[in-house]
């Protein structure tokens, strides 16, 4: 494993502009081939902590760098280049007719070639499974097949990292499981904002677990997540596979 560190984060703090403490003084660092699992409770702060990892918002305190850069407008921008960020609502990145022409925006707005564009978007729809699909309107696709058509998307901007926020969120179990199986298969580096522990124990190889904006543990993942008590103290319940055994 390289021992590159994608994202390294170092003490930041952010609050809500009602001044509602989201974040308080997390560090953790992201090397490259990491598949990270971030887990907490609804209102842990995970979300907001991708959100900053993106650039969409800046910390009251502390410091985010990509590969070794201190964020400013330069990394940010390069850091975008090269990552890419699935929200929890896919609505909110599929707005044009059909699925082929959304998961084609993205490499038409890098400039390339009709030829190049048709080739990733066709590459991303394989990837993702969703072949039959490129021709529908996106507002007539069901929840699963919205966020694989976003995740395309993603995919046909070939990043090095996906940040991804609450991927199986209002899923069906069929959806849940196509989608962890292609996540699963991918070989870039993840960041994954979940409460879904089962999907972390499929996916994940460590885990960060949140709760009031802070990190409770930072482990690898079956030793933190099969204490019973400890995920219940942090809002959260045991992986079904763990499920039947005794904490």
């Amino acid at each position: 494993m390289c021992n590159l560190k994608v994202f390294e984060i170092e003490k930041i703090c952010y609050s809500y502009p009602d001044g509602t403490k989201a974040l308080d003084e997390l560090s953790f660092s992201v090397s490259e081939g990491d598949v990270l699992g971030i887990a907490g409770a609804n209102g842990s702060g995970k979300s907001t902590l991708l959100m900053l990892m993106m650039g969409c918002l800046t910390p009251l305190k502390g410091r985010i760098a990509y590969l070794g850069k201190s964020f400013d407008r330069d990394t940010v921008r390069s850091m975008r280049k090269e990552t890419g960020l699935l929200f929890q609502d896919p609505d909110d990145q599929l707005f044009l007719p059909t699925v082929w022409e959304d998961v084609a925006f993205g490499p038409r707005n890098l400039g390339l070639s009709e030829k190049e564009v048709a080739s990733r978007v066709e590459g991303a729809l394989h990837d993702t499974g969703i072949e039959e699909l490129s021709k529908k309107a996106p507002w007539k696709l069901s929840g699963g097949e919205k966020t694989l058509a976003a995740l395309a998307g993603l995919f046909a901007m070939k990043p090095k990292t996906l940040l991804l926020d609450e991927p199986t969120s209002g899923l069906d179990p069929r959806s849940r499981c196509r989608l962890i199986s292609i996540i699963g298969k991918t070989e870039m580096t993840a960041v994954i904002a979940t409460h879904d522990l089962d999907m972390v124990l499929d996916v994940c190889k460590r885990v960060i677990i949140m709760k009031n904006g802070k990190i409770e543990s930072d482990g690898e993942v079956p030793g933190v997540l099969s204490d019973r008590e400890y995920m219940r103290s942090c809002g959260l319940e045991l992986p079904l596979s763990f499920a039947g055994r005794s904490s």
